[in-house]
């Protein structure tokens, strides 16, 4: 093994790869709990749904629409202040969480707004003849529905958080971005993005069955 990978540092790999995973904890926990109210307030204001607000809609709409169309790494420099204020550095697991949310939540919303769209309008309005509340109505109705769909998108986003805490590395986020940036690429170490590269590949491999296995386990279809 040392012949094959004689750069490779593999209580580095391993601190590398649990940094990894809490970024993607803490992006993928503040993602959805900003991320699923945004996609439900972007259903329910939209075109043909319960509380349209045209205006509303168009205003949330854009907003998430210039997020989503900027770059990552670009949101990364451009974000560098903000994160510094919340989290008192740019740098590591920490400073890599707050362009991470910003990155990843309008993308969720989307995906949520989807899926939601997605649910039989019979239900709804079923749910609605029957006198239920709003709150009912989003609680019983529209999310029990939309659950496999919304499980889905956190699987997809969960795989792009992991692209993104990769990138994170560009400018020093941790993780085993940041080591393949300083080891594979400044350094010209090819056995350590080798490894680098094949961890990633397996985490995402495991997010994606594990969100398939959810969505068929709780889908009724």
């Amino acid at each position: 093994m040392e012949t094959l990978l004689p750069n490779v540092d593999w209580l580095e790999i391993w601190q590398a790869s649990i940094d990894t995973l809490n970024m993607l904890g803490g992006s993928m926990l503040f993602t959805v709990l900003f991320g699923l109210p945004l996609g439900v307030l972007l259903f329910l204001t939209g075109p043909r749904q319960m509380f349209e607000q045209k205006g509303l809609y168009a205003v949330i709409s854009l907003v998430v629409n210039v997020l989503r169309s900027v770059p990552f790494v670009i949101l990364l420099i451009l974000l560098i202040p903000v994160t510094v204020v919340i989290t008192g550095t740019s740098l590591g697991v920490a400073g890599a969480i707050p362009p991470l949310v910003v990155g990843a939540t309008p993308f969720f919303a989307r995906l949520v707004e989807t899926a939601l769209r997605e649910v039989d309008r019979g239900i709804i309005e079923a749910t609605q003849s029957m006198g239920a509340s709003t709150r009912q109505i989003i609680f019983n109705a529209l999310l029990p529905e939309a659950l496999p769909g919304i499980l889905a998108a956190i699987t997809v986003t969960a795989i792009t958080l992991v692209s993104y805490t990769a990138m994170s590395g560009l400018i020093g986020g941790g993780g085993l971005g940041d080591l393949a940036v300083r080891y594979g690429y400044q350094r010209y170490q090819p056995d350590v993005m080798f490894v680098t590269v094949a961890l990633l590949v397996v985490l995402v491999q495991i997010l994606q069955t594990i969100g398939d296995r959810l969505v068929v386990h709780f889908s009724r279809k």
